[in-house]
């Protein structure tokens, strides 16, 4: 079973950097503490975090499509949210996300999934100029989506109900 790791409390100071809106999010953003609201279009979230960011249509504002689950991916996040000159990355996630809204975010997966793959074909052109491997990200959010997401996703709503990690004996709920 993974542990959850509870990235805001580490954050200290860098959590100044963090002042997006809740209402403002992008609707592809993976459930969890942080996400991208309304962010810039300079294309500088992969470049710091290209293990967790992705961006979203034609305008490249940027989104969280795996929240960090170590210190160091932590640190590749708050370095794309402090070069993102709006502001635009939340931190305040596990202030709104509830097991029911989760649920609903994984009802409606799918609809991810097809945005990615409607979008693959105009990333690959972007790549070729930016060689950033946005198309390749986009393959590994499905990927995720359509893989380990659910098991971390149990974590998160354990986590949310119980406020810590769930040992061997706890029994995670239903996604």
């Amino acid at each position: 079973m993974d542990l959850y790791f509870d990235p805001v409390p580490l954050l200290g100071e860098a959590r100044a950097v963090f002042q997006g809106r809740w209402a403002e999010r992008q609707w592809l953003n993976v459930p969890g503490p942080f996400y991208g609201a309304v962010t810039d279009n300079c294309g500088t979230g992969r470049i710091h975090a290209p293990e967790l960011v992705l961006y979203e249509g034609e305008h490249f504002t940027e989104y969280v499509y795996r929240q960090p689950r170590t210190p160091e991916e932590l640190r590749h996040l708050v370095a794309a949210a402090e070069d993102e000159v709006l502001s635009g990355y939340g931190c305040d996630g596990d202030a709104h996300w509830t097991p029911e809204t989760v649920r609903e975010w994984w009802r409606d997966r799918a609809r991810i999934v097809e945005y990615l793959a409607a979008r693959r074909h105009a990333w690959e052109a972007d790549d070729e100029r930016s060689g950033q491997g946005t198309a390749a990200a986009a393959d590994d959010y499905a990927e995720y989506v359509d893989g380990e997401l659910a098991a971390h996703l149990r974590v998160y709503l354990f986590w949310l109900d119980e406020r810590r990690s769930p040992t061997a004996a706890d029994r995670l709920p239903r996604l």
